[in-house]
């Protein structure tokens, strides 16, 4: 009888340990298996608005590397898209893009509901205050967009644009340096740049301040627009012009995303934003 005993004891036991096997995940709450056995990686939820070519753009297939947005038919690519793949990759997680409204970034991480900003976002001392930053992955001046061939074509100083109706995106330091301009009749500022491109096409608007790869882009995407380059331009702060990765205030991942942006060299960033320039898709 004692036999007998042993045996269903030592055989319970090999059961338990069996089934608690069975319910551990070597890359836990987050990780798993999907339907072919294999282990799921974690994801790295990336918010951006990708309305802003060449950073970020929508389009409808996933050409050019274009990453398939979270809950939506659509893809996004851009300059951000590349960007967010090497920091994805490098952390060993899986990126998921999720489309989100400029205004809503921010409360959007804060919340949880995306892991990080990549959206050509400027560390502003006000942004600081709420989320955390990582080094700058690009820079860039300020340029304004007008009318081919229009009144505004040749302007060489920001102060040609005395009387002209200009405006910017909202909540963006872009929008600020408006004031600059004296005697501008300086227009509310808009949601995301497609609006703005919309508004400028009407002649709602005489121009809109933008930074130099989206003045590129607009160039490339409709011969009726124009980019300005100044000689005597807005006077802004690095911290204006540069852009980083936003995340959340002590993100323990920080580190790890410095060191993957610092193995990007200057030249590949450099032929990351050409490419990105040359792919967007064509004005509608």
């Amino acid at each position: 009888m004692r036999k007998k005993l042993s045996f269903l004891a030592a055989f319970s036991l090999t059961m338990i340990l069996l089934l608690a096997g069975c319910g551990t995940s070597t890359n836990g709450s987050s990780g798993g298996k999907d339907g072919s056995g294999k282990e799921e990686l974690e994801t790295y939820k990336v918010g951006m608005e990708a309305g802003y070519p060449p950073f970020n753009w929508t389009q409808k297939d996933d050409s050019n590397g274009g990453v398939k947005i979270d809950g939506e038919a659509e893809y996004a690519g851009g300059y951000d898209v590349e960007i967010a793949k090497k920091i994805a990759e490098g952390l060993g997680k899986k990126l998921v893009i999720v489309k989100t409204e400029w205004d809503g970034l921010v409360p959007a991480l804060t919340s949880g509901k995306i892991d990080a900003i990549i959206a050509g976002m400027s560390p502003t001392k006000d942004r600081k205050k709420t989320i955390d930053f990582s080094d700058i992955y690009y820079k860039s001046n300020l340029v304004m967009v007008v009318k081919k061939g229009g009144k505004y074509d040749g302007a060489t100083s920001i102060q040609d644009f005395s009387g002209a109706k200009i405006t910017a995106q909202l909540n963006t330091f872009h929008y600020t340096v408006i004031d600059q301009i004296k005697g501008v009749k300086k227009q509310p500022a808009m949601d995301n740049f497609p609006a703005m491109r919309v508004a400028l096409e009407s002649g709602a608007i005489d121009g809109y301040v933008s930074e130099r790869p989206e003045g590129v882009s607009a160039e490339s995407a409709n011969d009726h627009y124009k980019m300005v380059e100044f000689n005597d331009g807005f006077q802004t702060s690095d911290e204006d012009t540069a852009i980083a990765v936003g995340v959340k205030k002590g993100s323990t991942l920080t580190d790890q995303i410095n060191k993957i942006l610092s193995g990007i060299s200057e030249d590949e960033r450099e032929s990351i934003m050409n490419a990105a320039i040359k792919n967007q898709p064509a004005a509608e």
